[in-house]
């Protein structure tokens, strides 16, 4: 039967009534609510009672460290009332305490879903090592070793956000995330052009690049060459076959082309021959998540391998 398929984030629910190869037969998305646990998890009920007569589960794609093999939440990102919370578990209980009805949740953090989307049904799919790295208001992350997210024994692994820029440097500001974001990135060209900060989106930025804008020009490079610096960083340790870059941002082909030219530089400068790992594109965009999640439920509860 069809699941429900909930990818939150700390501004909106997104969700899609999906079946098991990951088609979309419905879709929507409501305000995340930030006050309350109880307020947020009466809002995914509410879902799932909007749909009750569709689907027999529910797949959750959320921030933080999460086992997701129990639906615990560790850390929480964004939404603090999940700290150290069994939010599967409550998710479970509360459906059955509205309707009834006595279903499976399965839970993943939302940057592992976005890399289980590739290896299930986009770029990674031929691969058996891989990485994704999505760039957004932080920059998400997933390990894939042997076709399997790598979780780590906090379940931290592939949090990209707070690798180091300069060891020499401690505290965020030196990390990846305040660096190379795609916030970073406009938040540093609204500084350079003296505008405020709300009147500088993606589409602003690649406007300036567009009317070759030195300013802009010179953050974009900046940024881009700090991600392709940590490519570089993680093919010596990780060797994998092929790092996605994902995100809104990544729709412009520049990006990768630009990724990709300055990943090369850092390979070319070595004095001896450097293994090189092949910088692509993610598949799925804004439903990785979607599929992600759906892809995590099957292997919890399906065998899907």
């Amino acid at each position: 039967m069809n699941k429900l398929v909930i990818d939150v984030g700390g501004t909106f629910i997104k969700y899609a009534v999906m079946d098991n190869e990951a088609n979309i037969l419905s879709k929507g998305s409501v305000p995340t609510p930030l006050d309350t646990r109880e307020h947020f998890i009466a809002a995914l009920v509410d879902l799932f009672e909007a749909h009750a007569d569709q689907v027999d589960g529910i797949a959750m794609s959320v921030p933080g460290n999460i086992d997701s093999a129990t639906g615990f939440v560790y850390t929480p990102g964004a939404l603090s009332f999940n700290y150290n919370t069994p939010l599967a578990d409550d998710v479970r209980n509360a459906v059955f305490e509205r309707t009834g009805k006595t279903i499976r949740v399965s839970i993943e953090n939302d940057g592992k879903a976005a890399a289980l989307a590739e290896v299930w049904k986009g770029n990674l799919a031929d691969c058996n090592d891989g990485v994704v790295i999505i760039l957004g208001t932080g920059i998400g992350g997933g390990i894939i070793l042997n076709r399997r997210v790598v979780k780590g024994k906090d379940f931290f692994a592939g949090e990209l956000s707070f690798l180091m820029n300069d060891v020499n440097v401690k505290g965020f500001a030196n990390c990846f995330a305040n660096a190379c974001s795609t916030a970073s990135l406009t938040k540093k060209v609204a500084d350079q052009k003296g505008l405020p900060a709300e009147e500088v989106d993606g589409f602003k930025v690649f406007e300036l690049l567009d009317a070759q804008d030195e300013q802009a020009h010179a953050v974009f490079d900046e940024v881009v060459n700090g991600i392709a610096g940590h490519i570089y960083n993680l093919t010596c340790i990780l060797n994998p076959e092929r790092i996605l870059i994902g995100g809104g941002i990544s729709k412009q082909p520049r990006v990768v082309e630009a990724i990709r030219e300055k990943t090369n530089a850092y390979y070319d400068a070595m004095l001896v021959p450097m293994p090189r790992t092949e910088v692509g594109v993610c598949k799925h965009f804004n439903d990785s998540n979607l599929i992600g999640a759906l892809y995590n439920y099957q292997i919890l509860f399906e065998n899907a391998k």
